[in-house]
């Protein structure tokens, strides 16, 4: 084992065993913590996941996308963050893709994924 491997096993985080089976185009709530000032609190982030890069790895993390006021908004939460206390999926997704960067484009009804009633997990 040489000395990158001991620094990436240093940082893998415990709780990305509970996180759920998830992949792009489903609607998950992801509960990060935020610091502001010397207190912390947790914040939930709610959108539709864009993207999943290198789900298993130390480097690994995925995109959310929604929509705050009108306004699109995009934040990339790392799979081995400390700051990432849960994720919860509010509904699957049908999608074809695995990037689903189209989206940005789209307001509306075209930006709607269909509900996948069929997948489990």
């Amino acid at each position: 084992m040489n000395l990158l491997d001991v620094v990436k096993n240093d940082h893998l985080n415990p709780k990305v065993k509970d996180m759920p089976n998830f992949k792009s185009g489903d609607t998950v709530a992801v509960h990060s913590r935020i610091k502001e000032g010397d207190k912390s609190r947790i914040q939930i982030f709610k959108g539709v996941v864009i993207a999943v890069k290198a789900k298993g790895t130390l480097e690994g993390h995925f995109r959310v996308r929604k929509t705050s006021s009108g306004i699109g908004v995009e934040r990339v939460f790392p799979f081995h963050s400390p700051n990432v206390e849960k994720v919860e999926v509010v509904q699957r997704g049908k999608s074809r893709r695995s990037k689903l960067y189209y989206l940005r484009d789209r307001s509306g009804k075209s930006a709607r994924i269909a509900v996948d009633y069929d997948r489990k997990n």
